[in-house]
């Protein structure tokens, strides 16, 4: 299941905050911020996809994370991989690599990961 650009950003904030309640959501966003039926509505549809849930305490809600946010983004990330790229992680790296303002340093670094995680799968 996918979410919504205005969900990703409400879903960041859970994941930032681990459990939150509605009125710190609310005091989070930025002028102008959005009406509380809103992201009530957004919470709700995330709910029904099985992204949040929440606890009662009192008369308030505190909602927190079903998905963890590198299991959400790895599922994203291999979708455009499959869809984009032929299924191919090689032309997403060759795609990335050469279309993005990566520099010569940032490059250094993801050469080391890449040489890091092929000594890790020899083991």
């Amino acid at each position: 299941m996918k979410l919504t650009k205005s969900e990703e950003q409400l879903m960041e904030l859970i994941w930032t905050h681990e459990k939150i309640f509605m009125k710190d959501i609310l005091s989070s966003y930025p002028d102008p911020k959005p009406a509380g039926t809103t992201i009530a509505t957004l919470l709700k549809r995330m709910q029904d996809k099985g992204f949040v849930a929440y606890n009662t305490l009192g008369n308030s809600r505190q909602y927190y994370a079903l998905v963890k946010k590198s299991a959400y983004f790895s599922k994203e990330v291999n979708g455009i991989i499959k869809n984009y790229f032929n299924d191919s992680a090689l032309q997403f790296a060759s795609f990335f690599t050469s279309s993005s303002n990566i520099t010569p340093d940032e490059l250094e670094d993801l050469k080391k990961i890449i040489d890091d995680e092929i000594k890790r799968r020899a083991k």
